[in-house]
C-alpha cells in the first residue's frame, strides 16, 4: 500500500538507460512490475514530436511515478514535480535532491526542506534518502508517504551495504520501505525484502545487465521470494553446529 492504494508487485523499476523505447517497455512487462519511475527532466512525456513514452508504456496500466532525477537544490526539484502535476496530473511522486554530480548522495537538508513543502501543496511523496534512521524519522513526520534509502550510490551495483540501518528504519517506521538505488543482481533485492523491506527499485542492475529481459524476470523472482523468506521466519544463528537427523533411536 502507497498512499492508500494497493499493488500486488513489490518492484518498482526505472525508464532510462535502455538502448531504446522498445526495450524499455518488454523489460518492464517481464518484470511484472506495476510502477515505473519516469525522470521528469530527461524523458520526453509532452512533446508529440518526438517518441513519447507514453506510446511504450500504458500510463492506464502502468503508474508513472514522476521523479526528480538531475535536480541538486529544493528549488529545481518543486519547479520539476509541478510541472508533472501541470503535464499529467501526477501527484504520487519520487523526490530526490542530490548533493554532488559525483557520488549522487541524497542532499538531505534540501530534500526535507523539499519534502515539507509538497507535502503540504497535497502531493503523495516517495523520498529518496540516505540510510540514517533519524533523517528517516524527520522525513516521516514531514509527511512522505514512503522512505527510500539507498543501498549503495546510484548506479554503482554494490548492494545494500548497511543492513543495520535498514533493519533500524523498518523497525520504527509504518511507512512503505523501498530499497532505493546501488543494487546490482537478483540477490540484492532478495536480501533486501528479507531485512523486511516492503519493496525495491531497480533501474541500472536490469537495464544494463547483458541481458535485461533475463534480469528483469531474475528481480521479478528474487522479490517474491525473499518476501516469502522474511514472512516464513528464519532460524535462530548458533556458532555451533546442530543435526539436522535425530539423535535417539540411531543403530
Amino acid at each position: 500500500m502507497i498512499a492508500n492504494k494497493k499493488f500486488t508487485s513489490r518492484l518498482i523499476v526505472g525508464t532510462g538507460k535502455y538502448k531504446n523505447m522498445h526495450e524499455c517497455a518488454k523489460a518492464v512487462k517481464l518484470s511484472g512490475a506495476e510502477i515505473v519511475t519516469v525522470a521528469v527532466r530527461r524523458v520526453n512525456i509532452s512533446d508529440k514530436k518526438k517518441p513519447l513514452l507514453m506510446d511504450f508504456i500504458d500510463p492506464k496500466k502502468i503508474t508513472y511515478l514522476p521523479n526528480t532525477a538531475g535536480c541538486f537544490t529544493s528549488q529545481q526539484a518543486l519547479r520539476t514535480l509541478r510541472l508533472a502535476r501541470e503535464i499529467g496530473g501526477w501527484k504520487l511522486v519520487k523526490l530526490e535532491v542530490l548533493g554532488d554530480k559525483k557520488n549522487l548522495y541524497p542532499e538531505m537538508i534540501e530534500t526535507l526542506k523539499s519534502t515539507e513543502i509538497l507535502s503540504k501543496e497535497g502531493f503523495q511523496v516517495m523520498v529518496y534518502c540516505t540510510d540514517d534512521p533519524l533523517m528517516a524519522k524527520r522525513l516521516e513526520n514531514s509527511g512522505a508517504k514512503a522512505i527510500m534509502p539507498l543501498a549503495a550510490p546510484i548506479g554503482s551495483g554494490l548492494g545494500i551495504q548497511n543492513k543495520v540501518n535498514i533493519k533500524i528504519i523498518r523497525a520504527q517506521t509504518k511507512l512503505p520501505l523501498i530499497i532505493d538505488a546501488g543494487l546490482g543482481q537478483a540477490s540484492d533485492a532478495a536480501i533486501a525484502m528479507e531485512l523486511g523491506c516492503d519493496g525495491v527499485l531497480v533501474n541500472t542492475a536490469i537495464a544494463k545487465a547483458k541481458k535485461p529481459f533475463e534480469m528483469a524476470q531474475a528481480f521479478k523472482h528474487a522479490v517474491l521470494a525473499g518476501r516469502k523468506s522474511y514472512l516464513s521466519g528464519r532460524i535462530s544463528k548458533n556458532l555451533m553446529g546442530e543435526a539436522s537427523s535425530p539423535s535417539q533411536g540411531v543403530i
